[in-house]
Formats: structure tokens, C-alpha cells, sequence
């Protein structure tokens, strides 16, 4: 059985440092969601922390477009999967370097330009389980808040969770280890085999 790390968000560098690729990792605390027009709006708008509802610093941000219903005290977290990471390559290295952000969790691992900016700015690549959206629901146990909502709509806003025992593997680790690298240059390798035969 593999060791799974309890990791509390939000981390500090030496956290991150510590990771490595292939890592199993339970994450707890408080999570950020964010996909293209959350990443879209930090570049082009460059908004000041002081005009922001909480802080970014050490906080991990997850490539999420959740599914929510509202309720009287607010809003429950009803499906919860991870989308492409690829999706906000463009975006990621600027948003992990103006941040301090030091975790960014998806699906499909990201490009070489995050890889360095993971490197230089001690940040690391989360990869959680895709088709267990409600699963991962569960492991939200409160929202905390939301920014965005009225302009972005739901799925797009960047909501504050705190979850509990959410589970990831890291991927991509400050050290310039890439999993998703590695596991396209031995695929290549076998395929390459199999259609020499």
C-alpha cells in the first residue's frame, strides 16, 4: 500500500519542496476553484489582494467548474471534477508567479512553461481523479466563499472550499519532475515497438 501524505493548505514552500513526483497526497484546508475566465480576469485585471475576498498566498488552485445548489445557509457543493489543466497553459505560469500560488490540481497535467514556473516559484501539479466528481464532493465540507458569481456564473466563479482527505497525486513537482512527460515518452517507446514488429 502507498503512503498517503496529509498535506495542509495553504502550504509553504518548504511544504511544496518536499513533494515529489508520484506522491499520493490527502489535502486539507481551503481550496480555490478557477478555470478560463478566472485566469483570463487575474492576467488582464491584475487585481490588487486588497480588492480580493481572500488570499491567494500558499492556497492550491484547482481546475474546477463546480456544480452548486443553493440552500438557506448558502451553497452546497453537489459534483466536483477536475477539468483539462491544458485549458489555461496560456494563463498558469503568470497566475503562479503574481500569486504565490503553490499548488495548481486538474487533470491531464500541464506544458513546459508551468513546469518552470513550478521550479521557480516553489509550486506544485496536483493530479485528481477524473469521472468521480461526486466523490470528490464529499471530500468539500464547506463553502466558503465565492468571488465572481454574478459576472461568471457558477461554473466559471472562483469559489473558496474546505476540504477534508481530498485526494491527488503530484505529477509535476518543483524539482522539474513531469510524470505525464515521462509516461508519453515510454508510451511512444512501447507503441513504437509494437508497430516495428
Amino acid at each position: 500500500m502507498v503512503e498517503q501524505i496529509k498535506l495542509n493548505v495553504p502550504m509553504s514552500p518548504g511544504d511544496v519542496l518536499s513533494l515529489k513526483a508520484g506522491d499520493m497526497v490527502l489535502l486539507n484546508g481551503k481550496i480555490i476553484t478557477g478555470r478560463d475566465k478566472v485566469h483570463k480576469y487575474l492576467i488582464e485585471n491584475k487585481p490588487r489582494k486588497e480588492d480580493m475576498p481572500f488570499d491567494l498566498s500558499g492556497i492550491v488552485l484547482y481546475h474546477c467548474g463546480p456544480i452548486m445548489k443553493k440552500i438557506n445557509s448558502g451553497y452546497r457543493v453537489i459534483s466536483a471534477g477536475p477539468t483539462t489543466s491544458m485549458r489555461v497553459e496560456m494563463y498558469e505560469a503568470s497566475v503562479i508567479k503574481q500569486y504565490n500560488i503553490k499548488g495548481i490540481m486538474g487533470k491531464g497535467g500541464m506544458g513546459k512553461k508551468t513546469l518552470d514556473a513550478l521550479k521557480e516559484n516553489a509550486c506544485v501539479y496536483f493530479h485528481t481523479i477524473g469521472g468521480a466528481a461526486v466523490y470528490l464532493a464529499d471530500r468539500i465540507k464547506n463553502v466558503v466563499d465565492v468571488w465572481k458569481l454574478d459576472e461568471f456564473g457558477p461554473t466559471e466563479a472562483m469559489w473558496l472550499f474546505e476540504v477534508e482527505g481530498f485526494p491527488a497525486i503530484v505529477t509535476m513537482d518543483a524539482h522539474g519532475n513531469d510524470i505525464h512527460v515521462e509516461i508519453e515518452r515510454e508510451s511512444f517507446k512501447k507503441f513504437s515497438e509494437l508497430i516495428g514488429k
